[in-house]
């Protein structure tokens, strides 16, 4: 299942970032001001018996008011039960039940997910007797964790990632290219899918209740033939007053697990915020091509250097990998809007480029030869395969007698030497090392095995 959420939900303190940065084994935020209330929101991608999957921390805020439940947590609960495939609900073993507690058990048990009870600080035996008092919140699928050393956080997974079917890669090869505008609210998403079908787009729900999916366009006009992805249907619900930015970066990621390509829209008067390098960096991590566009470039008063000097500074912002299409445009002017789409196709295109492996050696062999990797422990490093690995982001794995001691630089120097023969601009590209592999001879190997049955 492609896009597959899980959202980590439970009141304050209970430990929920503690046992997501151990799903992704490193730290991850971002961190945003509203109506006085501090929230530390994180996403992510985590890695579990092969199954990839995206995680949601609706937690780490400190709300103001003294109605914490009533105004911050259960707002945001309602968006991750709403968007998320599964819930993991974290509670504290060593304070016991609360009130909050029990409020969230309420609303978690009418949703119409699976609803993991993580029963967290669960650390010695004495914790695991008080800790069977969560039973009675009536949850079927109870686990008994220590986010902080990882105990039983294994068998949990497990039981998440049951729920992630493999995908059927062959199928989604048939398929029409797929581009996502992504974009905080108000940067010109659905002004830039109006500009490229030419008509007004339905884009918000009057049915109560409804699920708001991404909105699919079939594009098929001027021998462009694609998806559109957009996430612009992204509005407030009358009954419920919702974290609309919060709201908007889930969409953003499952729009982005659907899509190929990912069309970043940019406010030109504002440039590039917090936000928009956690998605981007999350849509480079997920091996998705990226095309940056600037929208709103007709209200920026501007002179010869001043296209060169923003493309610079968003260059700095997104290092290291700053082999990106920037194109600057006016989706309300239609200025440059279908220089986007072919670039999205080029990037689409580089991103389902497979290199020869007789052309690959033949280059890639040549800058080893130009530029050793660093000697390691006195002993030579040598490379002498290189092979595309058949997957859906381009992929390259380099044979070498010291696979563990080839340094970021040096992965860098290669992958800077695949881009420019090789043309991948907008694509994130994977590189392996990997031990060389002896090989035998047929004839040598027949005579191996010839002597050993005759010994026998």
């Amino acid at each position: 299942m492609a896009g597959f959420t899980i959202a980590i939900v439970g009141r304050p303190n209970v430990g929920k970032s503690t046992f997501f940065n151990r799903l992704l084994e490193e730290r991850k935020a971002i961190v945003d001001d509203i109506s006085g209330v501090t929230r530390d929101r994180q996403y992510g991608i985590a890695d579990w018996n092969g199954k990839n999957f995206n995680v949601i921390d609706t937690g780490g805020f400190v709300p103001q008011s003294e109605d914490v439940f009533e105004r911050e947590i259960k707002k945001q609960v309602l968006i991750a039960v709403e968007e998320a495939n599964a819930i993991v609900f974290v509670v504290d073993a060593a304070t016991g039940i609360t009130q909050l507690d029990e409020d969230m058990a309420d609303v978690l048990r009418r949703a119409p997910k699976p609803v993991f009870l993580a029963v967290n600080k669960v650390d010695n035996s004495d914790r695991l007797l008080e800790a069977t008092e969560f039973y009675s919140l009536g949850f079927d699928s109870i686990f008994f964790i220590s986010a902080m050393s990882g105990s039983g956080t294994g068998e949990l997974l497990d039981a998440v990632t049951q729920l992630i079917p493999a995908e059927d890669e062959d199928e989604e090869k048939a398929e029409l290219p797929k581009f996502a505008i992504i974009g905080q609210p108000n940067v010109g998403k659905s002004s830039l899918l109006n500009a490229l079908v030419g008509k007004e787009r339905t884009i918000v729900s009057d049915i109560a209740g409804t699920t708001r999916d991404t909105i699919h366009t079939h594009y098929n006009l001027f021998k462009k033939d694609f998806i559109l992805i957009d996430t612009a249907g992204i509005r407030r619900k009358a009954k419920v007053h919702e974290d609309l930015e919060f709201y908007s970066v889930i969409r953003a990621i499952k729009a982005m697990d659907e899509a190929d390509v990912c069309l970043l829209m940019l406010d030109a008067g504002k440039g590039i915020a917090a936000q928009d390098l956690n998605i981007f960096s999350m849509a480079v991590k997920k091996g998705k091509g990226i095309v940056v566009l600037v929208n709103k470039w007709d209200l920026v008063e501007k002179d010869t250097k001043t296209a060169l000097e923003f493309e610079k500074d968003l260059k700095q912002r997104f290092s290291p990998f700053v082999d990106l299409p920037i194109l600057f445009i006016s989706a309300k002017d239609k200025t440059r809007i279908f220089k986007a789409i072919e670039t999205g196709l080029e990037v689409y295109a580089n991103r389902q480029r497979k290199i020869p492996t007789s052309k690959l050696n033949e280059v890639m062999l040549k800058a080893v030869e130009s530029y050793h990797a660093p000697v390691v422990r006195g002993n030579t490093v040598k490379i002498k395969y290189v092979s595309q690995i058949p997957t859906p982001v381009p992929s390259f794995a380099f044979f070498t007698n010291f696979p563990d001691d080839i340094k970021p630089p040096y992965r860098n120097y290669l992958e800077n030497q695949l881009r420019q023969h090789f043309h991948f601009t907008g694509v994130p590209i994977r590189i392996y090392f990997r031990k060389k592999i002896a090989v035998i001879s047929t004839s040598v190997m027949h005579i191996s095995v010839w002597r050993r049955a005759k010994k026998i």
